[in-house]
């Protein structure tokens, strides 16, 4: 034994001991002891005084509810203050949260969108005749259309058809300005309408069916163009769905077993399948309100282009799984459904992971940049249902514009994770020289068919086959064929792509008018499969095969004909038109605007690219027309890509340099008399009519209707041998504001196109800006040669780049627009450089004509 045990003492406890404990630990127990201690005497010593002072022990359970009420008082105040000094400190996101959780209408959500009430109260007070238009038009043309398509209902009635007194709501209305043309007007309306309807019909005697109210919501596309200058002032109308818009059907009678949990949705799909057949995008509504204005052309454009989305990968993802009764949280097994309209992809399934990578590449056509969106969703695979892991939407709009986008997307809708995305625009050309092939399976081309009508099909596959097949006698055959048309649908396809048209029913002659697309690989080696057949026996009425080859050495790589069945009757044909378009994928480049000094050098503009029989997209350089006073220089054609010499160094310049200089713009009539041929056009400078409709033959923009080379001027001016008279302008700059002000104060002594005069007004450009949007006119002054304008424009430059512009003016007759003659009676140059443009200037500019009269 130690010392310490034979003297009687106890061993100390060391603090390492795990079977004892420290002085510090007893020390705090007996402390702790304490404080339980004077907590219990503090609450009894109450008790026991009111115990000794014989008072009720009501006085005691009346301090207890006050206490209680005081400690709740204080905690309601603590988290009330907490509550405003948060909503403080996220003022902006708080309120955001709150209002989509409201269902407010559009325009409070976006800033881009604009009430509609006015537009409301049309609908309201039109409803009632919309309501005369739809009964009419339901018993007159529905009701013999359902009793045809079948023998079952041949007595379907409407016996009442009421659309209710509830108008459809606007919740806002977007215009859509910057990204286009001045020759049309898109406009996005988001509807609303949750209906009284009330209509009954009668199948049989005793079946009766029916809809007493519908709630229907989506986005309302409407395109009005082209914007003419003759009244009705617009075209022609479209309108479609961008997606698929919520419907919900309220049945009455024998369907109102439609209503159950599992049929519901099935029904409203069915219906919403309709609406999309004839208003959701690619399809379209188009109501022409003039003659020139086919609603072929209209109804199928080519689309815009074809967005290549690469999903990299995602990171930060909730974690989903778990186990052990959610005690133990674990991972998830994401993966991405991507949507663009009715076309929808999905990923693989990554397991057990949150930062998955993919690294898949999946293409989509688009039809409206901006309208459609890139929808993004992830979920967390699981053997009963998915979980939502968070969603992010992206306007393809802005795609075009960008050309591509590789960033990290924060996912909405959830507490965490982003996703990684790289989005390609290719744009769509008839150049064969652009084509590249790859072996990465990702498409090089894409091919867009319209599917017109067939003719003269068989009535039964055995039509074509009974000499064919060993079977009945021919008298036996004839006596027990069917005899009515046959119910045929059209399915086309390239390689594995498959798609199938509508099914026309009884009809020998059937009409599909429908529109499909298809990526196309490899164009030399993929065939175009077209296949006729019977809906309810899927047998073949009929065959075709194109190689997709042969449509690069045609013209525009389009081909639009009857071509003739394969195993099909003798004459049976089908119309269809192919167009084949290269993708191609073209840098953003920044607009680069050359000094004068570098004039000489400047090439065709982006715009012009070879035809499409060239071998490469390069402009050719002639060398300039060298100008003789004894030889008109009207007679030299000059080419759209030639160079040109350093501008005069006087400031009216002819205008044979803004000829060389900068390439002009063809028009087109609106129904083509001839077929013509388009130079592709970069992105950044493709407008909507430059996207060429699949069934027009024009092939450039018929909103350009200013220059041509090739349309004469008018034997009056070509015979006239004086001046062509005189303008007045006035030019300067508005530091503060940063606009250049161009005054067109009056003209005189101007050509006169007739006995009266000429109805003049006056036409602006600031070069190199020559389209539609940066073009500045006058109003009208008619029967005059001496016209008084005083009309101010203004263009949205800075004093550095006005200095390297020039201002082409022109002054017009507006009465040649019904002829195939020039319009311009005089124009003029005027190169800024040499323009004190703080100063000010106000001076009268000699008018010339190309080729016809020099500057003096």
């Amino acid at each position: 034994m130690s010392a310490a045990a034979s003297e009687g003492q106890v061993p100390s406890i060391s603090a390492g001991d795990p079977e004892g404990l420290s002085v510090k630990d007893v020390n705090q127990l007996i402390m702790e002891f304490l404080m339980f201690m004077m907590r219990a005497i503090v609450l009894c010593y109450p008790v026991y005084l009111t115990g000794s002072l014989g008072l009720s022990i009501s006085w005691i359970l009346l301090s207890m509810l006050m206490w209680t009420m005081w400690k709740n008082n204080r905690r309601w105040k603590d988290q009330r203050i907490d509550t405003a000094i948060g909503f403080v400190e996220n003022e902006k996101d708080v309120i955001s949260t709150e209002l989509k959780a409201m269902n407010m209408p559009a325009w409070i959500h976006f800033a881009d969108v604009e009430k509609a009430a006015w537009i409301n109260k049309i609908l309201q007070q039109a409803w009632p005749f919309f309501g005369m238009y739809m009964e009419k038009l339901l018993i007159d043309n529905i009701q013999p259309s359902v009793r045809s398509s079948s023998p079952h209902l041949k007595t379907f009635t409407f016996t009442k058809v009421h659309m209710g007194q509830k108008a459809p709501t606007i919740t806002g209305v977007r215009v859509y300005t910057h990204e286009l043309e001045t020759r049309e007007v898109i406009l996005d309306f988001n509807i609303i309408y949750d209906a009284d309807v009330d209509i009954d019909a009668d199948v049989k005697p005793a079946i009766k069916v029916g809809v007493k109210g519908l709630q229907l919501q989506g986005m309302l596309r409407v395109i009005l163009e082209p914007l003419i200058g003759q009244s009705p002032l617009v075209g022609g109308v479209t309108m479609f769905f961008i997606r698929r818009p919520a419907l919900q059907v309220n049945w009455t009678g024998m369907t109102n077993l439609l209503d159950g949990p599992g049929l519901s949705h099935m029904s409203e799909s069915a219906i919403v399948d309709i609406i999309a057949s004839l208003m959701v995008l690619p399809n379209r509504m188009c109501i022409p309100l003039i003659d020139q204005v086919k609603v072929d052309q209209m109804k199928f454009p080519l689309p815009r282009g074809v967005v290549r989305v690469h999903v990299l990968e995602a990171r930060d993802l909730v974690a989903k799984d778990t186990y052990m009764m959610g005690l133990v949280k674990g991972k998830s097994d994401p993966y991405t459904v991507l949507r663009v309209g009715n076309k929808q992809f999905k990923t693989k399934t990554i397991k057990e992971t949150l930062n998955p990578r993919w690294n898949e590449v999946y293409e989509f056509v688009i039809h409206e940049a901006p309208g459609q969106e890139l929808e993004v969703e992830l979920y967390d695979e699981d053997t009963d249902a998915d979980d939502f892991l968070g969603r992010y939407s992206l306007d393809c709009g802005d795609v075009r514009k960008e050309r591509e986008l590789d960033e990290w997307f924060t996912l909405e809708d959830i507490e965490t994770g982003q996703i990684h995305i790289k989005l390609e625009w290719f744009s769509l050309h008839a150049n064969p020289a652009l084509l590249k092939e790859t072996r990465d399976g990702l498409a090089c081309a894409m091919l867009a068919i319209y599917l017109d009508s067939a003719s003269n099909l068989p009535k039964d596959h055995r039509e074509f086959t009974h000499n064919e097949k060993h079977g009945k006698p021919p008298k036996e055959s004839r006596l027990t064929r069917r005899t009515n048309d046959p119910n045929s649908l059209v399915e086309f396809s390239i390689d594995q792509q498959s798609q199938k048209s509508k099914v026309v029913f009884a009809s020998k002659d059937p009409t599909y008018d429908e529109c499909f697309t298809f990526f196309v690989h490899s164009v030399n080696n993929q065939v175009l499969n077209v296949e006729v057949k019977e809906h309810e026996k899927k047998s073949s009425l009929g065959k075709l095969t194109l190689p997709l080859v042969r449509l690069l050495s045609l013209s525009d790589m389009t081909m639009d004909q009857r071509f003739q069945l394969e195993r099909s009757g003798a004459n049976s044909q089908i119309k269809m038109k192919a167009v084949l378009r290269i993708l191609t994928l073209e840098k953003l480049e920044p607009k680069v605007v050359a000094p004068p000094n570098q004039a000489k050098e400047k090439v065709s503009s982006p715009q012009t690219h070879p035809e499409p029989q060239a071998p490469a997209p390069t402009p050719v350089t002639v060398q300039p027309v060298q100008s003789n006073p004894k030889v008109p220089t009207s007679s030299v054609p000059l080419s759209r890509t030639q160079t040109v010499p350093a501008p005069m160094p006087s400031s009216v310049s002819s205008y044979n340099e803004l000829q060389a200089e900068y390439p002009h713009y063809r028009r087109s009539t609106f129904v083509s008399t001839e077929p013509l041929r388009s130079t592709p056009s970069t992105p950044s400078q493709m407008r909507r009519y430059d996207s060429h409709s699949l069934l027009s033959e024009n092939s450039i923009a018929s909103s350009r209707f200013d220059l041509t080379d090739t349309t004469p001027y008018p034997e009056a001016l070509l015979n006239h041998q004086g001046s062509f008279g005189q303008i007045q302008l006035t030019l300067r700059y508005a530091t503060l504001r940063k606009r250049l002000i161009v005054i067109v104060s009056c003209c005189k002594d101007l050509f006169s196109c007739s006995e009266s005069g000429s109805d003049t007004y006056v036409r602006m450009y600031l070069l190199p800006d020559q389209t539609w949007k940066h073009r500045k006119r006058t109003p009208v002054k008619k029967k005059t040669v001496n016209p008084v304008f005083n009309e101010t424009f203004e263009f949205a430059v800075s004093m550095e780049e006005a200095r390297t512009r020039k201002l082409d003016v022109a002054v017009k007759n507006n009465k040649m627009l019904h002829k195939r003659e020039r319009k311009e009676i005089g124009m003029v140059l005027i190169d800024m450089s040499e323009i004190d443009l703080i100063k000010g200037s106000t001076e009268w500019y000699e008018l010339t004509l190309p080729g016809l009269k020099k500057t003096n």
